[in-house]
């Protein structure tokens, strides 16, 4: 999962969630404001069990 979280002019938080990177960086280059991207790994997740 993606998350960008944005500090707007206004002093406003707002945080938005992707399950793709490509779908995430495509809107932080249209937001406008302080933004972080972020990448949320779940270690219990199937994906992840090296099996």
């Amino acid at each position: 999962m993606w998350v960008i979280t944005l500090y707007s002019k206004e002093n406003e938080l707002c945080m938005y969630e992707f399950t793709s990177e490509k779908e995430a960086r495509e809107t932080l280059a249209k937001l406008n404001g302080s933004k972080i991207l972020s990448e949320v790994i779940y270690y219990n997740d199937p994906v992840f069990a090296g099996n």
